[in-house]
């Protein structure tokens, strides 16, 4: 007897209840949010939760629960002073809340623009939420799962807002010991889009704007508006199935993933131009610390890993946004790993890096991606060149390492926030109080 071979077994059905994220960063941009967020709601099954921050100041956050006619709004107390734990104590166990309500199949947050909306997403895949009745404790991303991200941008502020180096708490944004920069959410927003929504009579230089949106999110299609107000329930519900299909929907990218997503153009336009600077030496810290002025005018955004001859088992990431940078570590080399933590090592890096492998180094590389507006191309490439290692520094970093680690090191400190991402959420003692229903 012969048996048919049946075939694949196709995937379980995804029974999760899709998120959708709305963000908006300028006063008009978060208004405009408000108004797709209240489009999506027009729909039967919407549920809509938003997060304000006007009252930080005294303590509290306020959240909004839309669920058809009906609004609730909540007055939070701040977790121990930390915002982003008030929120994460808030939102992630209504998530699974809402999602176990048969009436509820589509919830749409529309966060208050000090919130990021990669902090957000990666809060649902990642905490642990403990102490909900009848739950077995785990993440909200059991419950639901993000089906789309949306950034409404004013057009006529949000290149300024990009390039900038004003603090949030210097625009009345955040509190003071916030160190976040107004660019850092700004590009964010944008970069981590699957839709933007852009909008703004009279743009001084959209064809410019256009070519930034088109390098910094090249996946997501943009719809510009020339009358935002008119935005409504259809155009909402049209948005969503253009989005392409491997979007990024709320995943988070580590620091070894491809810097080049979603096939940027690669050609300047109007002034706007991506530059690409990858070498197989190591740079030299001091240099580099003086060389990375060139990353702070006339440039939306720049990332990337860097070897540091100072630092040759370590991953250093770089990320800039307007007048802000970050420097931080990312792990190690794989070079620099056992043979056993080496299988632990996700495929697809230990692939890419087999391609580039070298004797001496292994997988040690530089490999930044720059997005320019204004800045020389040509400048930028020079000054990274320079802060390189020359060949005798080479020579010194791979017979005498002992030598190159009392060289002076700029980035040997890194930052940690205090309030870690991945700490459980005890939800057994409710932090909010009812203020009334507004209808």
């Amino acid at each position: 007897m012969v048996v048919s071979d049946p075939g694949p077994v196709p995937p379980e059905p995804d029974r999760r209840v899709p998120v959708v994220l709305v963000t908006g960063f300028s006063t008009e941009a978060n208004a405009q949010a408000g108004r797709v967020a209240d489009a999506l709601a027009a729909r039967a099954g919407t549920a809509v939760v938003r997060h304000e921050l006007g009252a930080l100041r005294e303590g509290v956050v306020r959240r909004t629960l839309r669920t058809g006619e009906r609004s609730v709004t909540s007055v939070l107390e701040l977790a121990h002073g930390c915002v982003s734990c008030t929120l994460r104590g808030d939102l992630l166990p209504l998530l699974t809340t809402l999602a176990a309500r048969d009436s509820i199949d589509r919830i749409v947050l529309a966060p208050d623009p000090a919130f990021e909306a990669e902090a957000i997403c990666q809060a649902i895949d990642e905490v642990v939420i403990t102490g909900v009745v009848g739950r077995v404790d785990g993440p909200a991303g059991r419950d639901v799962r993000v089906d789309a991200v949306l950034a409404c941008v004013d057009a006529r502020s949000w290149l300024g807002d990009a390039t900038g180096d004003d603090t949030l708490a210097e625009r009345g944004i955040a509190t003071a010991d916030d160190d976040r920069t107004v660019a850092q959410v700004a590009v964010g927003q944008v970069d981590f889009a699957d839709a933007v929504l852009a909008f703004g009579d009279a743009v001084p230089d959209r064809a410019r704007m256009s070519a930034v949106l088109s390098r910094l999110a090249p996946a997501a299609p943009v719809r510009w508006l020339d009358d935002p107000s008119r935005f409504g329930p259809a155009d909402a519900e049209a948005l969503l199935p253009s989005i392409p299909v491997d979007a990024r929907r709320g995943r988070i990218f580590d620091a070894h993933a491809p810097l080049l997503r979603g096939q940027p153009p690669l050609v300047p336009e109007d002034g706007v131009s991506l530059i690409e600077f990858a070498a197989d030496r190591p740079f030299h810290p001091a240099r580099l610390h003086e060389a990375l002025d060139v990353l702070f005018d006339g440039v939306v955004t720049a990332r990337g890993r860097m070897w540091l001859a100072t630092q040759p088992d370590e991953v250093v990431w770089l990320e800039s946004a307007g007048g802000g940078l970050r420097v931080g570590n990312a792990g190690r080399w794989l070079a620099a790993m056992s043979d056993s933590e080496i299988e632990q090592v996700d495929p697809a890096r230990r692939a890419l890096a087999s391609l580039r492998w070298d004797e001496r180094f292994g997988d040690r590389h530089v490999s930044l991606v720059v997005l320019a507006h204004e800045a020389d191309p040509v400048e930028i490439r020079t000054a990274l060149h320079w802060a390189l290692v020359e060949d005798e520094e080479l020579r010194l970093v791979e017979r005498s390492p002992e030598r190159v680690a009392d060289w002076d090191d700029p980035f040997g400190e890194w930052h940690t926030d205090p309030c870690a991402t991945d700490e459980p959420v005890d939800v057994a003692q409710p932090n909010d109080r009812q203020s009334g229903e507004k209808r």
